[in-house]
Formats: structure tokens, sequence, C-alpha cells
């Protein structure tokens, strides 16, 4: 039997989408109707967070933190300015995959728009991943001082990655530390750039001063501060001379500190300032 080339063709088939239009077209309808700023959700088999853009936000926040600053003669102390808003958004983006594209274990981008972004859980399906500080502050309460030690070493180790790699972080409180399910640690949270309004090494020192003041009161309560000192020495030597220099001017300026209580009369806050002190004097 002959088939004319004038017979009628099949409709074609529709092809499934792939997996980054399934991700933009999630993003796009998570947008308009996710109450909150950052949200765990389910694709398929896959869970992912979306962030949303918040308000921007006004300079007059960070005001007060220059002030203190040019008192104290503290470079680590300029302020970082984070915009808010869509600014904010496009920033933690841009951080994220260069971060990644340097080897350094963050969230991946899966998805991103103006108004916000899709990312990957660092976990499990359905399982939450802890911070750091929250792992750290568990071995302190197991009385597990060699936990301690080992899961700080951990954070330093995490900020001698990155700072090799030529980046610094954000915030690099414990607390913007992730402990991955295989025992690895991710960073978290980018949506200001030090690096963009500070020289590299004074970026590298507020690091270190971020991770100080987080984790340090967690060395003293186990008992562990000596040791910690001992190590944190090790690190800081591995730095860059610059960086060593701004920590040691830091230090330094910041001597006031060893006159604070080190019990909890003052607050948490204050005793977490004079356990940082201690660990790097």
């Amino acid at each position: 039997m002959h088939l004319s080339n004038d017979a009628p063709h099949a409709p074609p088939k529709a092809r499934p989408a792939g997996p980054q239009a399934r991700y933009d077209a999630f993003l796009q309808a998570r947008l308009v109707d996710q109450p909150h700023s950052v949200m765990p959700h389910r694709l398929g088999d896959e869970q992912l967070w979306i962030k949303r853009a918040g308000a921007p936000h006004g300079p007059g926040r960070y005001r007060a933190m220059a002030l203190l600053a040019r008192l104290l003669r503290l470079e680590v102390l300029r302020p970082v300015p984070n915009p808010g808003g869509e600014a904010a958004i496009a920033t933690e983006v841009r951080r994220l995959r260069d971060l990644a594209a340097r080897g350094i274990r963050v969230p991946v981008v899966l998805a991103a728009l103006p108004q916000g972004f899709a990312m990957r859980h660092l976990g499990r399906v359905g399982e939450e991943t802890h911070s750091l500080g929250n792992e750290i502050d568990h071995a302190v309460q197991a009385r597990d001082p060699a936990a301690v030690l080992a899961l700080w070493q951990q954070g330093l180790d995490t900020l001698a990655r990155v700072h090799r790699q030529g980046a610094c972080l954000s915030q690099a409180f414990a607390r913007n530390l992730v402990r991955c399910p295989d025992g690895e640690v991710a960073c978290i949270d980018f949506e200001d750039d030090p690096a963009a309004v500070l020289p590299l090494p004074v970026c590298h020192a507020r690091d270190a001063l971020c991770y100080a003041h987080s984790t340090a009161i967690y060395l003293h309560a186990s008992g562990t501060l000596d040791e910690g000192r001992a190590r944190w020495a090790a690190w800081a030597a591995q730095g860059s001379a610059e960086m060593r220099a701004v920590l040691a001017t830091s230090t330094r300026r910041l001597a006031w500190m060893r006159h604070l209580p080190a019990s909890r009369k003052l607050g948490r806050d204050l005793q977490r300032v004079r356990a940082a002190y201690d660990l790097l004097a």
C-alpha cells in the first residue's frame, strides 16, 4: 500500500518538562502564596526551600555600628549593609553560586527570580539538619569535651577552606554552619557581601571573630578553653600575614573585655563576649 506524502500527520506528543522547567514553574507558583519568607516544600521526591524577598532595609540600622567601629578604631566592626528586598535575593543567589563554583559546600540554587529563589535541602528529605552551634551545645550538655573540640575544630577547618579559596562568609556564626548527614559542614545565609565593602584580610578576620563570639562559650562550659586556645593559635598561624595583623590589632583594642564578668550576671550576650576574649587572648 502506498502512503502519500499528503497524508495528515499525527500531532506531536507533548514532551515532559525538564528538571529546570519544573523548578522554575514551582518557584513561580509558590512565591505567589507562600505565607512566610523562608519555607520548606516537597517537589516529587525532593525537599527544597524557597526564600522570598522581604522589605528593603534602610541605612539607619547601621549607623550605630559604624559609629562604634570608628570609636574603637576596629575595621572588623564596620557594618556590611544588607539592603534587603530583591537586592538581598540577588546577592545571596550570586554568592551561593560563586561559593559552589569554588568547591565550598552550600545549598544548591535550583531556580531564581528577582522575588525569590529555591534551593535544595542540605539534609535527608523530611529530616531536620542541625546547625554546628546546636551540635556543639548538645555535646556540652552530654558532658563530652572530646566531641565539643572535634565539632568546634570542624568549624575552624571550614573557615580555613573558605579562606583558601579567596572567599569569605557573611556572618560566620555557628548557627550559619550546618552539619550535613555525611558529617560535613555546609555554609548558609549570604544576604550580604563583606568583600564588596571591606578588604579580604579584614573579611577573614571578621569571619574568625564571628566564629569565636558564637562558640567560645561552649569551650568555657566544657572545660576545653585551654586546648581551644592552642588550636586557635595553630589555625590563625595558617592564615595570611594580613589577616593575622588584623586579628592582633582587634584583640589588642578589645582588651577592655577582660573586665567583663565571666558569670551570667549581665546576660548571656556579654558572657559570650567575655568567653570570646578569653579565647583570643
